[in-house]
């Protein structure tokens, strides 16, 4: 069954990678493990190029690094949303020591936010439906905000959805729209990873230094 996977970037890194040892991810191999007898034609990998932080000023580096390495695998498409950080004022939690109740402390932070990639994912899985490109999608995600373009695909395209978990707990909304269910354990991280060493029509290049 000739199957489009559509992995949502964020979700998978904060869901499993953010804090493994297993950031240098071949999506292919972790697809192709994960759906076993599935005829995988193209990969959709939906992130945004992230902004430098005062406490890790290389992560940009990094992931243009990775990204690099993903351009070499077959049929993987990068799909761009938009990553900004801007100044937000919030009230003080009451965990907080400096937290007086019946007062508004408001204190300035630093937002670092996505955006687009849902939108971008749900798009194209709608896009590719329509045009029945696939027979089969698969979404690596547990955002339950694409719950509704997953339920127009199995209910009015007739195309089966399996969702493929991040995190540990299943979104409900999710669940009970998916044809099947998996979920991304670090195991399956580790068994997918790329060589540290790559060659492109560039030249050759390898794994980042910090993810070693």
């Amino acid at each position: 069954m000739k199957t489009f996977v559509y992995i949502d970037g964020f979700n998978l890194y904060h869901g499993c990678v953010k804090y493994s040892h297993c950031k240098w991810l071949n999506l292919r191999t972790l697809a192709e493990n994960m759906l076993p007898g599935h005829e995988i034609d193209t990969i959709k990998y939906f992130t945004a190029k992230v902004s430098a932080s005062p406490g890790d000023p290389d992560q940009p580096n990094r992931q243009m690094m990775y990204w690099r390495a993903l351009r070499t695998l077959k049929g993987l498409e990068i799909v761009e949303g938009t990553f900004y950080e801007h100044e937000k004022a919030m009230p003080l939690g009451p965990s907080c020591k400096m937290y007086r109740p019946g007062m508004m402390t408001l204190v300035r932070v630093m937002k670092r936010e996505e955006k687009g990639s849902d939108v971008n994912l749900a798009s194209h899985l709608l896009m590719d439906g329509w045009h029945k490109r696939y027979e089969q999608a698969v979404v690596f995600t547990n955002d339950s905000d694409l719950a509704t373009p997953i339920k127009i695909v199995r209910s009015e395209m007739k195309f089966p959805v399996g969702v493929i978990n991040p995190h540990e707990f299943h979104s409900k909304r999710l669940r009970k729209l998916a044809s099947f269910l998996g979920r991304v354990r670090e195991t399956d991280l580790a068994s997918a990873q790329l060589p540290d060493e790559l060659t492109d029509k560039t030249g050759t290049f390898r794994k980042p230094a910090r993810w070693i």
